[in-house]
């Protein structure tokens, strides 16, 4: 789905004696991509909708089992640092748990006790080599994923709208992900990160925003609670971080020699690979919503 070379650079110089190859035609292609990426979106988009209007603890447990599958690809990803895994599941459901039947304290309260934790699993057995590489990488886990599936519980946990307002951020990251990615492929020329990612691009990085946000005001339209001005700034700041979730995890693959989180999705990768963005709007979400809009 997302190619880590350009074809361009493998292409073979022609060979004496015999005229040039036309050049592709890519545009049947690129519209194909963006359709699959539609396609496997779609069900697990019906799931999220789902589990979002059924709200209280099915929220609650579905997104223990969301934490339970990313952390899974983590550990895996960064298994030669020996992530300690003892503490990072309780640490992630302790995280969803307290955002559920506590507060925002609550969450803060539990990542703190996640340090003595990982100290007393860290020195399980006496083992000491590398420990600090092992507490570091676990850490990151925990606050990676743990702490934006707590600020989805808090989103959704929101007086009367919480379900409408988690609704809009999926569907203004998905529109901004989708958006970008397809302008990018259509116009796109001018690299912003070539080291992380080399297919974005300043325009698929334009047409996402303006996409995402437009989204994310248009499905406001239908919610008289929410006026146009807090669903712009909502949607604009959705979209605007969006990219910056994606850069992240795509630092951590190429840091880790990664293509891929995993093959949850089969050639479309893992969990993580589809939820990078949101793992980043859905905290700026709930902060901007519990200023604008309650």
């Amino acid at each position: 789905m997302k190619d880590l070379f350009d074809e361009e650079m493998f292409a073979d110089e022609p060979k004496r004696g015999r005229p040039p190859r036309p050049p592709r035609r890519r545009g049947p292609k690129r519209s194909g991509e963006t359709a699959k990426r539609i396609l496997v979106a779609l069900p697990w988009g019906i799931f999220a909708i789902a589990v979002t209007v059924a709200g209280g603890l099915v929220f609650a447990i579905a997104m223990l089992a969301v934490g339970a599958l990313c952390l899974r690809e983590y550990l895996a990803m960064t298994d030669e640092m020996r992530p300690i895994q003892k503490a990072a599941y309780p640490a992630v459901a302790a995280l969803i748990v307290a955002a559920q039947f506590g507060t925002s304290f609550s969450i803060l309260l539990v990542l703190a006790a996640s340090f003595p934790l990982l100290f007393a699993f860290g020195i399980e057995g006496g083992r000491r080599e590398r420990v600090t590489t092992s507490i570091g990488v676990t850490l990151l886990g925990i606050v990676w994923i743990g702490i934006p599936l707590a600020h989805a519980v808090l989103l959704r946990g929101l007086p009367d709208h919480g379900a409408a307002l988690l609704i809009d951020v999926l569907v203004g990251t998905f529109a901004a992900d989708t958006g970008a990615y397809a302008t990018g492929r259509m116009f796109g020329s001018h690299k912003i990160a070539p080291q992380l990612s080399p297919n974005k691009t300043l325009e698929g990085l334009i047409g996402g925003f303006v996409i995402g946000t437009m989204a994310f005001w248009f499905a406001g339209l239908y919610q008289d609670w929410l006026s146009g001005t807090d669903a712009l700034l909502i949607g604009a700041a959705v979209a605007a971080v969006a990219p910056i979730g994606d850069l992240f995890e795509s630092m951590l693959k190429r840091d880790l020699d990664r293509k891929d989180t995993g093959t949850l999705f089969g050639a479309h990768g893992g969990i993580l690979d589809r939820l990078d963005a949101v793992l980043f709007t859905v905290v700026v979400a709930y902060y901007l919503s519990i200023q604008l809009a309650f």
